[in-house]
């Protein structure tokens, strides 16, 4: 029983710390604050991927009661130890995403059309922005072939868990 308490001191010593690095590579001011529009990068640097909505709900408890436009370390670092304490919001595995793309794949081709993965992902769920598409593009198109082929392109949207 102590040492599996001692272990998750530890671990709750090591996510702290982690929370406070993310925190401080964006605090350019060195006073404990960052502007609110980084809280995503952050968030995500974290190996968390929450929805846009769920990221709208992180911002909304870290906010200050009369919103100043920035957080504070001390409101943000609770949330996120609670966040990553109970292992909300983590990546997909390798393995959800073959499935999510072979449901896709519905002709079981190996590969989707840059049309037709453009269409799924500005037309259903979450939206992608232009800058987000033309960064998807840019690294999952086959140069040659003018296609995804998601069985190469998957490795490279797992995030690896810590």
């Amino acid at each position: 029983m102590a040492a599996q308490m001692e272990n998750s001191d530890q671990s709750a010593a090591a996510i702290q710390k982690s929370i406070s690095a993310a925190f401080d590579i964006f605090d350019h001011e060195s006073n404990k604050t960052v502007d609110m529009r980084e809280i995503g990068t952050i968030v995500r640097s974290l190996k968390c991927c929450p929805t846009e909505g769920e990221l709208h709900d992180i911002l909304a408890d870290v906010e200050e009661d009369e919103p100043t436009g920035y957080v504070r370390y001390e409101k943000f670092e609770p949330v996120m130890m609670n966040i990553l304490m109970q292992k909300k919001y983590r990546p997909c595995s390798e393995e959800q995403l073959r499935k999510a793309f072979e449901v896709l794949d519905q002709d079981n081709k190996g590969y989707l059309t840059t049309e037709e993965l453009t269409k799924y992902v500005t037309e259903s769920g979450e939206p992608f922005t232009q800058e987000e598409m033309e960064e998807m593009m840019s690294a999952s198109v086959d140069p040659d072939q003018g296609v995804v082929f998601y069985k190469d392109y998957i490795p490279m949207m797992v995030v690896e868990e810590s």
